[in-house]
Formats: structure tokens, sequence, C-alpha cells
């Protein structure tokens, strides 16, 4: 099973560079996640995006953002796991290195999660 974690909490008005020592810490659980064979990915989602829309037979596409220009969604992991508890706690060991906040975990699917026919 894979899942993505990412925070819900912060805005963009309170986005402040990480200390060094955040970073090392972030840097471990990292490292502890690719030893242990959990961690698929890391990364950040920009400000801005662009969505295609097809209705009619004719395509839109628009600029973004699509988010509130006040709201953040700064980073994610994917995280291959053998269940939502496991997510859990690892999404339990980042919220203990990054303080106080609300992260939102979400199982995702792919091919490997359908029969295959």
């Amino acid at each position: 099973m894979q899942f993505i974690v990412y925070n819900t909490e912060q805005t963009r008005a309170e986005a402040k560079p990480p200390t060094p020592e955040l970073m090392a810490a972030l840097g471990k659980l990292t490292e502890d996640g690719i030893k242990s064979g959990v961690l698929v990915t890391t990364g950040g989602v920009g400000e801005k995006g662009m969505r295609v829309k097809l209705a009619g037979g004719k395509y839109t596409v628009t600029d973004g953002p699509f988010i509130e220009a006040k709201e953040l969604m700064g980073g994610f992991a994917v995280l291959n796991l053998k269940s939502l508890d496991e997510a859990v706690a690892w999404t339990k060991r980042f919220r203990d290195i990054v303080g106080e906040g609300e992260s939102e975990i979400v199982q995702i699917y792919g091919p490997s999660d359908f029969p295959q026919g």
C-alpha cells in the first residue's frame, strides 16, 4: 500500500525557512525511511499549476494557483507500507520533529492494487 502524507496547517504568511537543526532531524528521518524501504519519494509543491479540462470535446487550460493564495501545501512524502497504522506511526515521527500542526494521510492506488484481467 502506498500513502501520501502532507501538511495542512501552514499558511504562506507563516512559512519560515527551516533551521539547520530541523533539516538535520528531517534528514535522519528520511535516511531511516530509505534504509527501511518505506520512503518512495519526498518533494515540494509549487505555488502555481495548470488545470486541463475536457468538456464537450474541447479542452480548456487554466493557470493556477487553485488553492487559496494564503494556503500552503509545501511538501509531501510517499510511503510504501503494509497498513494505515504504519502510515500513522511514520507521520507521528515526522510531527515529533516539526512540532505541533496537522498532517493528512491519503492512500494512493496504482496498477498493482487492481486485479489483472
